[in-house]
């Protein structure tokens, strides 16, 4: 037996020596292509602001925790540990790692083990033809037991390829989870300013409505006086009666919010209202944002890396294909034992072998391996064509952002400065009431002109905290890194 095993080893081991050091079909990957490569290498974003914002290159995660508010802090993180589209990114990613770990086992030997025990009568056909009874021979008895085994030799790479491609998917996977994240905590951020700003406003509006019905009161007392006529009362009561009217609306925004907010988290409509109904004010903005440069860009937007491994993928499947043009070499051994008595199975008499090398070679395929390898060159086009777009979208995006914050950030002061300008006005009008040079319906309509100079305040800082949380998306950020000891997929 050991001379046999040596037998076959003599013509396995080089035969899988040359299969090591075959060549590998197909173009090599060489990398994405370059695009925009002057913007690339620009030291700042074209459209970035001359103010509030620095290159340095920002983290790639929990960018909401610049905005100091724990309960947008633990929205995300929940968001980002229970959200659906998290888990259904996450199922894919270990789909394809599986797949990768397939197609490696592929490269490798397979073997069976196999065992049986037969026992047969068999007619006797001298008898039968004499006219007897067909008394039997027998019984028989059959023991075998075996190892068989197989292994195609990877002389041009195709199954490299494949495992070439399967890596790269599974890249691409892990980028699209990335990507995900990113997406999510965006929404999330959006979502809890919208409550915020909506909750503001509620705040607002019903002191609007309370001074407009004090205002009415007045108007009231001095029409039945003879000092105020029919067509004021009639002008403030339309003015509480569209104030009260918008609480409406800004109540089931607020509902909405609410119920927003708890299905991104993963939880049922209705399960946030507790813990978020009490209104807070906006999170306050960093005096400063790292946005990077545009080469940042490319290594932080998981879309970018996505498109790029899905290119690798793309270019791999040529090689892939390529070497359906080559023979396949495959090994086939079988080891066996065969006795009719159990206890003589694994004598050394009753023990055989079978080694075979075995040649397939598709020499007349009618042009199916040339229309593969035709069709894989397309869809590798189409990749890089893809990448090109996610780069020159991701720039767009990042620039279009950036314009968007510093604007709104210019918009904001001029708010703010109106809003202190309406604040003096009703110190000095309070003082001159005080003083009674000023009539009481003077100090309430100064009133009413600085609550709405605080509304625009408020509408327009939940706009630019929108557009701070736009400006990250497009960056990319928000993604978490593999955890230690978390598997790759390469």
């Amino acid at each position: 037996m050991r001379r046999s095993l040596r037998s076959v080893a003599a013509w396995c081991v080089p035969a899988a020596l040359c299969g090591l050091a075959a060549c590998t079909v197909g173009p090599d990957y060489r990398g994405a292509p370059p695009v925009a490569a002057d913007a690339l290498k620009a030291p700042a974003f074209v459209r970035a602001p001359s103010s509030g914002v620095v290159a340095t290159e920002p983290s790639a995660s929990a960018w909401w925790r610049t905005l100091g508010d724990p309960q947008l802090d633990a929205l995300v993180e929940a968001a980002l540990t229970h959200n659906p589209d998290v888990h259904a990114a996450q199922a894919r990613l270990r789909e394809a790692r599986a797949q990768l770990l397939g197609q490696r086992a592929k490269a490798l030997p397979k073997a069976s083990a196999d065992a049986a025990a037969v026992r047969m009568r068999s007619p006797d056909l001298s008898q039968l033809s004499s006219g007897g009874n067909g008394g039997g021979r027998g019984p028989l008895q059959l023991y075998t037991a075996g190892l068989d085994a197989s292994w195609e030799i990877d002389l041009f790479g195709g199954t490299r390829r494949s495992i070439e491609a399967a890596s790269a998917q599974a890249d691409a996977l892990d980028a699209d989870l990335a990507d995900t994240q990113v997406s999510l905590a965006a929404e999330v951020a959006q979502a809890y300013v919208d409550l915020r700003d909506e909750q503001q406003r509620l705040v607002l509006a019903r002191q609007s409505a309370d001074l407009q019905q004090r205002m009415l009161v007045l108007t009231q007392a001095r029409r039945a006086g003879g000092t105020a006529a029919d067509v004021d009362v009639e002008r403030l009561s339309g003015q509480v009666e569209t104030t009260r009217a918008a609480l409406v609306p800004l109540d089931e925004q607020i509902a909405e919010s609410l119920d927003r907010l708890a299905v991104l988290t993963g939880r049922a409509p209705g399960a946030l209202d507790a813990d978020l109904s009490a209104a807070r004010p906006l999170p306050a903005l960093p005096a400063t944002v790292e946005v990077g440069d545009p080469a940042s860009l490319l290594r932080l937007r998981p879309d970018i890396r996505a498109a790029e491994r899905r290119l690798a993928s793309s270019n791999a499947q040529i090689g892939e294909h390529v070497a359906d043009y080559f023979p396949k070499v495959s090994l086939l051994g079988d080891l066996g034992f065969t006795a009719a008595d159990p206890g003589h199975l694994f004598r050394k008499t009753n023990f055989s072998w079978l080694g075979v090398p075995y040649l397939q070679w598709n020499i007349l395929d009618f042009g199916r391996t040339a229309a593969d390898v035709r069709s894989a060159e397309a869809s590798r086009d189409e990749a890089s064509a893809r990448y090109e777009h996610a780069v020159l979208a991701a720039l767009q995006d990042a620039n279009s952002a950036l314009s968007r914050y510093g604007h709104q950030r210019e918009h904001v002061v001029r708010l703010e400065q109106v809003d202190a300008s309406a604040q003096r006005a009703l110190t000095l009008m309070r003082q001159r009431y005080a003083a009674g040079v000023a009539t009481a319906i003077d100090l309430l309509d100064t009133e009413r002109t600085q609550f709405s100079a605080q509304q625009d305040v408020i509408a327009g800082r939940a706009e630019l905290l929108k557009d701070f949380v736009l400006l990250q998306k497009s960056l990319g950020l928000g993604w978490q890194a593999p955890v230690q000891g978390q598997p790759q997929a390469s």
